[in-house]
């Protein structure tokens, strides 16, 4: 039988082969990429100093809905259980159920901002590449359209840039190998002996959950991670802040916060201690077909591998403005890049945080109503 919208070949019927879709160019003062928090923080500054929807700014999100990183959340992470969510300017984070997912509260929370603000967000867009004009604006090229515009703030987060580290073997394993970023809850890992691998919060979490269902768990790091007893205060967070704004000024990749900052001791944690769930290893040498491996002779058996290893700046889109400094990160001033002044960074570095991406939103709109309207300048 041939369906009676094709053409008897799989094809649509009136359908022209080889002909490239219609893009359609559109030229903006300022293009934000990206509409989590940062993204919706510098939308947010936009609007309030005179940049108008359309013509004046637009926000391009590669999700297909609201929530910015937080919508991929899994599951199990209820919103008793994250840090703190940060209020985004003017809208205060209504209060939540302590029971329900983070993922479908704070998604709720950036849908209902982008409306309350009429916030001009298309999605879904993927950004492709930004080039540089010969007359100075930057040209924005995505999956659909093309955006012409003449300073960009860049929101792109770490989400969608896992960082998977090479050991010897990897590729031989048997098993099955995940990253934090596919992690949908315990479930899976039920009967398994498990690694978990990795030093931060995301490791302690999973590993808390992973270890009531799963027949065995072995928790690695690099290095011996450091619980602090004390509670995170404004001291502890300048040390971290300024470490990360150190590197960056300097051309470096921001550093994780948690090498300054530590691991909290929460009633949870003691809890894991009692049960020897932190009895933590060295990082393995090798990874076998079956487990994973030490010089030193000492094999685990393993089933799976969660890899909580980190994620990398999205920035891949950035690369034909050649912006990458010789120590591999981009030097910054601020959200400024330095390069480029066209350009500014927010959720990067030493603003990627809930409460620092609120802080690098302001400022990058200041310094580029600075640039394009020395008049306009914030105060």
């Amino acid at each position: 039988m041939v369906c009676d919208r094709c053409d008897g070949q799989g094809g649509q019927s009136g359908a022209t082969f080889g002909v490239v879709p219609r893009v359609d160019t559109h030229s903006v003062d300022v293009v934000v990429i990206g509409a989590g928090q940062a993204g919706l923080s510098a939308g947010y500054h936009l609007r309030r100093t005179g940049f108008a929807p359309g013509g004046g700014f637009v926000i391009l999100d590669g999700d297909d809905g609201p929530g910015g990183a937080w919508q991929h959340r899994w599951p199990t992470l209820l919103l008793n259980r994250v840090h703190g969510i940060h209020d985004l300017p003017g809208l205060p984070f209504p209060p939540g159920d302590p029971q329900r997912p983070a993922a479908e509260q704070v998604s709720a929370y950036f849908a209902g901002y982008e409306r309350a603000f009429e916030l001009p967000v298309r999605r879904p867009v993927r950004v492709r590449a930004v080039h540089s004009r010969p007359e100075g604006r930057l040209d924005v090229h995505t999956d659909g359209d093309r955006w012409i515009t003449r300073a960009l703030v860049n929101a792109t987060g770490t989400w969608t840039r896992p960082f998977w580290p090479y050991y010897p073997g990897r590729s031989s394993f048997r098993g099955r190998q995940l990253h934090t970023a596919d992690y949908r809850g315990p479930d899976e890992f039920t009967g398994r002996r498990v690694v978990v691998v990795g030093g931060g919060t995301s490791a302690v979490q999973l590993l808390a959950e992973v270890s009531t269902v799963a027949a065995a768990t072995t928790w690695v790091t690099r290095r011996p991670p450091e619980f602090r007893d004390e509670e995170f205060d404004t001291e502890l967070g300048r040390a971290a802040v300024a470490r990360v704004d150190v590197a960056v000024r300097a051309g470096r990749p921001p550093g994780s916060v948690v090498g300054v900052t530590g691991l909290p001791i929460t009633p949870e944690t003691r809890r894991l201690r009692e049960r020897g769930v932190l009895d933590r290893l060295p990082v393995f040498d090798r990874i076998t077909p079956d487990g994973v491996a030490w010089a030193d002779g000492r094999f685990v058996p393993a089933d799976m591998i969660l890899w909580c290893t980190g994620f990398r700046a999205a920035l891949d889109h950035l690369a034909p403005l050649g912006l990458r400094a010789p120590g591999g990160g981009i030097t910054m001033d601020g959200t400024r890049v330095v390069a480029d002044a066209r350009i500014h960074l927010v959720g990067y570095g030493p603003s990627a945080s809930t409460i620092g991406a609120n802080r690098a939103g302001r400022a990058a709109v200041n310094e580029i109503r600075a640039l394009l309207a020395p008049a306009h300048a914030l105060d």
